[in-house]
């Protein structure tokens, strides 16, 4: 099993993080090569989100270099925390993340994040589960703390992350505020 933690602090309220997980979600995001559909909002706060991601892998695994992840979200907690569960192939494994939002004080927030990631296949896990793990998750932390600070950016600019005038908290808000 893989195991990988990283931290960063931001200057931004827990809120202001929150929002840009969690802020005015479109069914599909793309970011370069990682498409995430969300298949289902979940509860009010996100509980029971499900989305499909896919993603670079190596070409080695016979997928014409692309992954794929079934992933629901779980353990909501706004402003504070939350858990996902996955199912990914072509290298079939499981993964879990754990990010957490802690308030620092003076507008700054430390954000961190966990994964666990494990090959079902226990000769694959052996002879690829770390070469695996290690390209997708190469670019991971810079790529996440990029992301949080350009949102925060924007929606600074954009004066606060409202949407119809009103804050948008989860993404189940979001999705009753774009229909």
């Amino acid at each position: 099993m893989q195991d990988h933690r990283y931290s960063f602090a931001v200057e931004a309220t827990p809120q202001e993080v929150w929002n840009v997980f969690w802020g005015k979600r479109r069914r599909v995001v793309e970011h370069g090569d990682v498409r995430i559909e969300i298949l289902h909002f979940g509860d009010e706060v996100g509980n029971g989100l499900i989305r499909h991601c896919r993603f670079r892998v190596p070409r080695f695994l016979l997928s014409g270099g692309v992954g794929r992840s079934w992933e629901w979200l779980t353990e909501v907690k706004p402003c504070e925390s939350w858990r996902y569960d996955a199912v990914g192939k072509p290298l079939w494994s499981r993964a879990s993340g754990w990010t957490r939002l802690e308030d620092l004080g003076d507008g700054r927030t430390r954000v961190s994040f966990r994964e666990t990631y494990d090959v079902f296949n226990p000769v694959l896990r052996r002879l690829l589960e770390r070469r695996v793990h290690r390209f997708i998750s190469k670019d991971n932390d810079i790529l996440m703390k990029r992301a949080v600070e350009e949102g925060v950016r924007r929606q600074r600019a954009a004066g606060a992350a409202t949407s119809a005038g009103r804050t948008v908290s989860s993404p189940a808000a979001a999705a009753s505020v774009e229909e």
